[in-house]
């Protein structure tokens, strides 16, 4: 036990002493620390971007070869182990978590920006309306979670087959051997705890922000650093005691819950924008992103400068980002994919939310950008107001904007309690449920360094921890390529051993599950 409370103790103290000298930076000089933190953030993206992009579409291309090789056949975790979670609710806890709230806040935002300033078309013309949808679902589409179901299957793979506990580190045991349970051990999972508080606390205050925004538009409440503190009091309240209620009681109905609210808001969308054209938009559009998937992955846009300076704001950034939060959202994934087969995952996982954000980005950003071209002061909204504004245009506008609060405050809620869950798991040893105080802790730090920032320099502040973000995901990417690895070489070994073929050999499966059950029963 001694050598347990040494590594949990390392791993906390470390990120935590880190985390607060960032912290206390940005509340100190929040103006510097945001340009040097900027700075560093552009020169990542001017330099690795081409790094990004080729590691999002070789995750991408390698999560579909193990949906239909037959590595797919294995099961995360034993083979008598049944799904803990019903599947309705599996897909809406792993949707929550992943990209509920961003979903929410730029369903119309984003469109209509991309509207404005297309990758290379004419802005505000049809062939920019094509281009602002089509990199809207590349953004939103399989690349996001083909990154966060990678992380997910090398985390649960390694611990409901393999018997490891629930840290990063031990997924890389395959290629790292026993050094995981050392230095780098430690290092790795100081790492992952650090990208995710970071992650967390950007989208904390964001979040607060967003909320306020609404808030204001629709009823003059004050848009300041008060209100702001005070909401998130309010939400830290609520998502406090849904963690501590447990896993599979507060996410999987708040989960359930989003669901219903986002279809309600969606099906409105859908009947009060321009129907017709939005479901034949989004035909063509989903055309044209698979069509040129494989080109838009890797262009970088060398000889394109109008190109390449809107990827850099955008795509580059994205992947960043989505790199950042891979660790939290991975981690949580994995805690309710347990006896998933590896097939069924990688399915679920990029194709439920891609089919979700197509239908979603269709609704939402070509009524905003339809609404927007007869109500042209939409466009000048910052992006916390934009989704009010096209909804003040739409019948039954005050309804659907309390719906809209309620859904964004629920997503903000679910996304804090699942990342509040990975932070105690991640410092209690890896634990599948930690102890109640430790998530109660992490929410308040989380919370408190959130309005820190807020009080140190608004929006400043928060975007010198978006850069942060971007920063750590960098050597956070090579620890997703390790886990590539690992995953591979230990799931291929595995199915060597099986006989796993397009034909598998039966005799040796039947034997291999026959000495598992004799296993649980001594």
């Amino acid at each position: 036990m001694g050598g347990k409370q040494k590594q949990f103790s390392s791993v906390f103290t470390y990120a935590s002493i880190i985390v607060g000298i960032l912290v206390l930076l940005g509340a100190v000089f929040p103006e510097q620390f945001g340009n040097i933190a900027g700075a560093v953030a552009s020169w990542i993206s001017d330099t690795f971007g081409w790094y990004y992009m080729t590691v999002f579409t070789v995750i991408l291309f390698f999560c579909i070869f193990l949906g239909i090789s037959p590595i797919g056949k294995l099961k995360l975790g034993k083979p008598h182990d049944e799904p803990e979670f019903h599947t309705v609710s599996w897909l809406t806890m792993l949707f929550s978590a992943g990209m509920g709230i961003g979903l929410v806040f730029y369903g119309a935002s984003e469109p209509l920006s991309h509207f404005l300033a297309p990758p290379s078309a004419e802005p505000e013309t049809t062939a920019a309306l094509a281009e602002s949808m089509k990199s809207v679902l590349l953004h939103y589409g399989f690349h996001p979670w083909a990154v966060y179901g990678i992380v997910a299957l090398g985390l649960a793979y390694a611990q409901f087959r393999k018997g490891e506990v629930g840290l990063i580190s031990k997924t890389l045991r395959p290629v790292l051997g026993d050094r995981v349970d050392g230095p780098i051990g430690t290092m790795v999972d100081v790492l992952t705890v650090f990208v995710t508080i970071i992650g967390v606390a950007v989208s904390l205050g964001l979040g607060a922000m967003q909320i306020n925004g609404g808030l204001n538009y629709l009823f003059g409440l004050p848009y300041n650093q008060l209100v702001q503190g005070i909401i998130i009091a309010v939400v830290t309240v609520l998502f406090i005691y849904s963690a501590w209620s447990g896993i599979s009681k507060g996410i999987q109905y708040l989960s359930n819950l989003n669901m219903i609210l986002a279809a309600l808001l969606l099906i409105a969308f859908l009947i009060l924008g321009p129907t017709l054209f939005i479901l034949n938009m989004m035909t063509s559009t989903t055309g044209a992103y698979l069509d040129s998937l494989i080109f838009n992955s890797l262009d970088v846009a060398p000889l394109d400068p109008q190109k390449r300076e809107w990827m850099h704001s955008w795509t580059i950034y994205y992947w960043g980002w989505w790199m950042s939060w891979s660790p939290f959202v991975g981690i949580f994934i994995a805690r309710i994919s347990r006896g998933r087969s590896i097939r069924e995952f990688v399915l679920a996982v990029l194709l439920v939310p891609t089919l979700v954000s197509i239908l979603w980005f269709s609704a939402f950003g070509l009524t905003g950008i339809d609404v927007a071209q007869s109500a042209p002061q939409i466009f000048d909204m910052p992006p916390e107001t934009q989704l009010f504004g096209v909804l003040n245009e739409l019948p039954l506008s005050l309804l659907l904007s309390i719906l809209t609060v309620i859904l964004i405050a629920s997503f903000f809620i679910t996304s804090a309690d699942s990342a509040i869950f990975v932070l105690g798991m991640q410092t209690a040893f890896g634990t599948l449920s930690p102890a109640g105080f430790i998530k109660v802790i992490w929410g308040l730090a989380l919370s408190a360094i959130a309005f820190i920032l807020l009080l140190a320099g608004g929006e400043t502040g928060l975007n010198a921890l978006q850069s942060a973000a971007i920063i750590s995901a960098l050597p956070f990417s090579v620890v997703v390529i390790l886990m590539t690895i690992s995953l591979y070489k230990d799931a291929n070994q595995e199915r060597k051993y099986l006989g796993l073929t397009i034909t598998p050999d039966k005799k040796r499966w039947r034997e291999y599950i026959n000495k598992a059950k004799n296993e649980q029963d001594k």
